[in-house]
C-alpha cells in the first residue's frame, strides 16, 4: 500500500483511511453528506495525489497524442487543458484523463490513479513515433480545492488573479509561497475551484497554506466518498464504475470528446457505432419513491424485464433523493422514460432525466 506524501496528516486529523487503487487514501473525516455541503456551499481540500501524471515532451508529442486520445489535442494552445480518453481496440476505453498543453511540445496527461501502470503501457506501446514519455506519477502531489467560495479564499496566496482562470484553463505561477506551481481550474465537483500541481516535498507547505488561508471561509478537508457524490450529482464518469475497458465513448455519452477530424485507435469502429447507433446507452435516473440505488443493481422495466444495470448510484445529499447512472438499453433511454431499479426484492419507480441532477 503506497502513502501519498499527506497520508500521515490526514491519519492525524482522524481520517477514516481505505485502500484505494494501490493507496491509503482518506474516505471521510467528519462524514460524507456534512463534506458534500461544505464543498457545495463553502470550500474544501481534497488530497488526490494519488492521480498519475505523464509528461509527453518533443516533436513527436503532439503525433502521440493524436493516435492514442480519442479528443483533437491539436486544438489545445498555452494554459488550456482538454477531457479525453483512451480508446481501446475492441470498442471500449483504456481510461479518461486531461492533456494540458504546458507549451508548444511539452504536454501533461494526468490519469486515473488505479491505471497508471496499464496507462504507461498502453502509450508507450504505441508511440511508435519515438514522443519523450516520463512519468512523473510518484514525484508530484496534487490537491483539489473546490467550492464557491475557492477563489475568495485562495487569492491571497498567488500574485495570479484566481478569478481571471476559465473553467478546463490554467496558469503556472506562485502559490503558497512555492514557484512553479500548476493552479488547473479543472474541477471534478461542479462547485468551481481549482486543482493545485506541486512536487512532493513542497505539498504539505501548501496543504498548511491553504487550510490557514481558508479559515475564515470554512474550509475543511474533504474525502473520497464525499468527491464521489459530488461527482455523481454532476453525471461525470468514474472510470470502473460508468466507464471500462468494455464501453464505448459513444455508448457513455462521450461523443463529444470523440473527434472523427483526425486518425486514432479504433475511430473507424466508433464513427460506425456513431453513425449506426450504440444498442446501449449510459442514462441519468432519479428515483420517484425513497430508496438508494447501488452500482451493479438491475434496472428492469414495467414488466421485470431487465433492461440494464446502474453503474453509480447513491442518496444525493443536495437533492435528499436516490440518484444514479446505468446503462440501458437505447429504446429505453429518452428522457422522461419510466423505469425501475431493482433494489433487493422491490422494484422501485425511477425516471430518466437530464443531466446534471445539481444545477447548482
Amino acid at each position: 500500500m503506497k502513502n501519498t506524501a499527506l497520508s500521515h496528516i490526514h491519519e492525524q486529523l482522524g481520517a477514516k483511511m481505505v485502500p484505494f487503487a494501490g493507496y491509503n487514501m482518506p474516505v471521510s473525516y467528519e462524514g460524507v453528506n456534512e463534506e458534500h455541503k461544505t464543498v457545495r456551499n463553502a470550500v474544501g481540500v481534497f488530497d488526490v495525489s494519488h492521480m498519475g501524471e505523464f509528461l509527453i515532451t518533443g516533436p513527436k508529442a503532439l503525433d502521440l497524442i493524436q493516435k492514442v486520445c480519442s479528443n483533437d489535442a491539436s486544438k489545445l494552445t498555452d494554459g488550456k487543458a482538454q477531457y479525453s480518453c483512451f480508446p481501446n481496440e475492441t470498442g471500449g476505453i483504456v481510461d479518461d484523463l486531461i492533456v494540458y498543453c504546458l507549451e508548444a511540445e511539452k504536454y501533461l496527461l494526468v490519469v486515473n490513479a488505479s491505471n497508471i501502470e496499464k496507462d504507461w503501457e498502453w502509450i508507450s506501446k504505441h508511440n511508435t513515433m519515438g514522443a519523450d514519455m516520463r512519468n512523473l506519477s510518484d514525484d508530484y502531489s496534487l490537491l483539489a480545492i473546490q467550492g464557491p467560495k475557492a477563489v475568495e479564499a485562495m487569492q491571497s496566496l498567488t500574485s495570479e488573479d484566481l478569478s481571471a482562470i476559465k473553467f478546463y484553463n490554467f496558469k503556472v505561477a506562485d502559490f503558497a509561497g512555492i514557484e512553479h506551481v500548476i493552479i488547473s481550474a479543472t474541477g471534478y465537483t461542479g462547485s468551481g475551484g481549482f486543482e493545485i500541481y506541486c512536487k512532493n516535498s513542497e505539498v504539505e507547505q501548501v496543504w498548511k497554506k491553504v487550510l490557514e488561508a481558508g479559515a475564515n471561509f470554512g474550509i475543511k478537508p474533504i474525502g473520497l466518498a464525499a468527491r464521489d457524490t459530488l461527482r455523481l450529482e454532476m453525471g461525470y464518469c468514474l472510470y470502473g464504475n460508468d466507464i471500462d475497458d468494455t464501453t464505448s465513448p459513444i455508448e457513455a455519452g462521450l461523443g463529444w470528446i470523440t473527434k472523427f477530424t483526425k486518425d486514432f485507435i479504433n475511430s473507424e469502429n466508433l464513427q460506425k457505432e456513431k453513425e449506426e447507433g450504440p444498442k446501449r446507452k449510459l442514462i441519468a435516473f432519479e428515483l420517484t419513491e425513497r430508496g438508494i440505488p447501488r452500482q451493479g443493481y438491475d434496472i428492469v422495466d414495467a414488466d421485470g424485464n431487465t433492461i440494464g444495470h446502474v453503474t453509480s448510484g447513491t442518496m444525493s445529499p443536495s437533492l435528499n433523493k436516490g440518484i444514479g447512472l446505468g446503462y440501458v438499453l437505447t429504446k429505453h433511454s429518452s428522457v422522461d422514460s419510466e423505469l425501475f431499479i431493482q433494489i433487493r426484492k422491490k422494484a422501485v419507480p425511477a425516471k430518466v432525466v437530464k443531466l446534471p441532477f445539481y444545477k447548482g
